[in-house]
């Protein structure tokens, strides 16, 4: 009997692992897929690097995204596949397309960790033609 309820407990807890183990990049490109700045913008850095057509600048977190935003409601988010992702001990980068209804921008976001947080320091929109 105790078997059993201590089999039940370790699947509840390896259950709850896998739902809350996200880590930034993979919601970075969830907030991709979907064109969500909010949920992008809480791993965004105190000044990011953003570069999208026609405007490239470092902005505080909150410009950052307020330029983000204006961005996705330019080019309507229809899909974001990651191409290529890599990491060091300190940081981290994702390189993908994002497809929108305007068009198709290879994207690049960078990352940096300070203490035992990732941040994102910079992405990169950038027009295929």
């Amino acid at each position: 009997m105790k078997i059993k309820q201590l089999f039940k407990l370790s699947a509840l807890c390896l259950i709850a692992l896998i739902l809350f183990s996200f880590t930034p990049k993979e919601d970075i490109v969830s907030a991709l897929k979907s064109g969500n700045v909010e949920k992008m913008s809480k791993y965004f850095d105190n000044m990011v690097d953003v570069s999208v057509p026609g405007k490239s600048n470092t902005f505080s977190k909150s410009q950052a995204e307020m330029v983000i935003k204006d961005f996705f409601a330019l080019n309507k988010v229809r899909s974001f596949e990651v191409q290529h992702s890599g990491n060091n001990p300190t940081s981290n980068f994702i390189i993908g397309m994002l497809t929108t209804a305007s068009g198709k921008f290879r994207t690049t976001v960078y990352m940096r960790e300070k203490g035992d947080k990732q941040y994102l320091q910079g992405i990169e929109f950038e027009p295929v033609n």
